[in-house]
């Protein structure tokens, strides 16, 4: 039987009040240790300060500047300054987009108190915990949606909150906003809302070059929905009827390109963009701090009177992939070397949690996976848990990211890339929970606080209700009796949100 409406609302106040109480103590354990440790001196992108600090700066840095090093200060310098630097066009504008908006709307009141850049630095505290907020409602629905499974998705989105990937989603970066705008449209594609999921999607490419792949999504479940209507109509009437596929083809192909060119399009205006930047330049003004740190660093900058940039001679001048070539050195196999072996251990735990949720879909449904999910097949499997058929895109996105990952990217960054686009990586963590811990197959832990409140007429208000019944917690309190398995996945995902402030934050290396 479904779970009920209360059960389900409940939930979401459930990890609404979680997902609030972790981005507070996220904020408040990144202002400690940043001032307890030390800054480690790093070469990393570090533009001047041409503001004179207002009356507030000082206690916005020491308590958010640890939310600016390594990428976040590019984000902040394109809020603030724009792309002014070829290097700075690896990073989409939307998120600086939205933390503008915000220093320029909501934070405006402050601007007697506060520099833009404080303004700036602020808006990430605020926007990224109010987006991460959403985005565990969006996880919730979309888990529930196509797990059909209510304690699954609930453990699922109490794994989201402890991410391992922690620090990116508080800190400067665009992985909380895309996450957000990733599971949002899933959702809404999963109800078959399909032109708010492209506008969402399209969003997500906007915040991020990987969102192109969730394209996928929409090619692949237009297709299933197709064939899936050409063969009721096959049925009904009592034989092949070749006009049947040929109009649902059509259907496919004519709504597929509308959708993935939906999806694609920011990505495209981008790159004209920058293409338009640096290939046609016009006269500007660079302020002369940021020529200085050009000429010192040998960044690129828009000048009409140097020589034109090579990629701009290629036959599709797409810039983003000749940053990564050129500034980041991207590309397949380059970072497998033994002095990267440090960074292959690092990305470890992610990697082997994304291969066995790829080896247990398929070991549970092989002929199904055979055919694509596309074959007529789908009827005899299982229609809730992490092998439903409903997961085989998803596996199938997840197997993509994973290894492009390893093989063409900073392997590094795996844990955040897949943490932040994927559901698939809380999903088998909760899957594996389930499967391997006894203390989960209680069913009073998943009893609703709001029966349970009507039942003994005790309201419970504020982040009370976030503890009772919450079944991460109630491992934690028996972590001595918990399987191994048990243990190293919540030791992995809770280690990895604490280091990560600890490291991040201060200039260290992380993923």
């Amino acid at each position: 039987m479904p779970p009920s409406n209360a059960y389900i609302n409940e939930d979401v106040w459930t990890v609404v009040r979680l997902a609030t109480f972790t981005r507070l103590l996220s904020l408040i354990l990144q202002a400690v240790l940043n001032a307890v440790i030390p800054d480690h001196v790093a070469d990393a992108f570090s533009p001047p300060r041409s503001e004179t600090p207002l009356l507030l700066d000082p206690i916005i840095e020491a308590l958010f500047s640890g939310l600016s090093h390594w990428d976040a200060e590019h984000f902040l310098f394109i809020a603030e300054r724009g792309y002014v630097y070829e290097h700075n066009f690896a990073f989409f504008p939307l998120f600086p987009l939205i933390l503008r908006f915000l220093a320029a709307t909501i934070l405006w009141p402050l601007c007697g108190f506060l520099t833009l850049h404080g303004r700036l630095l602020l808006a990430v505290a605020l926007g990224n915990s109010i987006l991460f907020v959403l985005s565990t409602v969006a996880l919730y629905r979309l888990s529930h949606l196509v797990l059909q499974d209510r304690k699954l998705a609930l453990v699922a989105v109490f794994m989201y909150c402890l991410t391992p990937a922690n620090v990116f989603m508080v800190a400067g970066y665009s992985e909380t906003l895309f996450a957000a705008l990733a599971f949002a449209g899933l959702w809404l594609l999963e109800t078959r809302f399909t032109v708010g999921a492209c506008l969402l999607l399209g969003c997500a490419t906007g915040a991020r070059a990987n969102g192109l792949v969730n394209a996928g999504f929409l090619l692949y479940l237009t297709l299933r929905r197709s064939l899936t209507r050409a063969r009721a109509r096959y049925k009904g009437a009592g034989g092949f009827q070749y006009h049947h596929y040929v109009w649902e083809l059509t259907c496919f192909v004519l709504t597929g390109a509308f959708c993935a060119a939906l999806v694609a399009l920011p990505f495209c205006l981008f790159q004209f963009y920058g293409y338009q930047t640096f290939c046609q330049p016009t006269a500007t003004e660079v302020p002369p701090e940021l020529l200085n740190l050009a000429r010192a660093k040998g960044y690129r900058v828009a000048d009409a009177a140097s020589p034109t940039p090579t990629w701009c001679q290629w036959r599709i001048p797409v810039l983003y992939s000749y940053i990564q070539d050129v500034y980041w050195d991207v590309g397949f196999l380059r970072y497998f070397q033994l002095k990267q072996i440090p960074n292959f251990i690092l990305a470890l735990p992610v990697a082997t949690l994304g291969f066995i949720a790829s080896y247990t879909y398929i070991i549970a449904n092989p002929v199904f996976c055979m055919y694509l999910g596309l074959g007529d097949r789908g009827k005899d499997l299982k229609i809730h848990g992490f092998c439903n058929p409903r997961v085989f895109v998803y596996i199938m996105h997840s197997s993509v990211l994973l290894l492009f990952g390893i093989f063409c990217m900073h392997v590094q960054v795996l844990t955040r890339f897949l943490a932040s686009s994927s559901p698939v990586l809380y999903w088998i963590s909760a899957h594996l929970l389930f499967h391997y811990e006894p203390l989960l197959r209680d069913e009073k832990l998943f009893k609703s606080d709001q029966i349970q409140q009507q039942k003994d007429h005790k309201p419970r208000f504020g982040f009370v209700n976030m503890w009772r019944n919450n079944e991460v917690v109630y491992i934690l309190m028996h972590w001595q009796t918990c399987s191994i398995y048990t243990q190293c996945i919540l030791g992995y995902f809770i280690s990895y949100w604490f280091l990560g402030l600890a490291l991040h934050c201060n200039f260290l290396p992380w993923t």
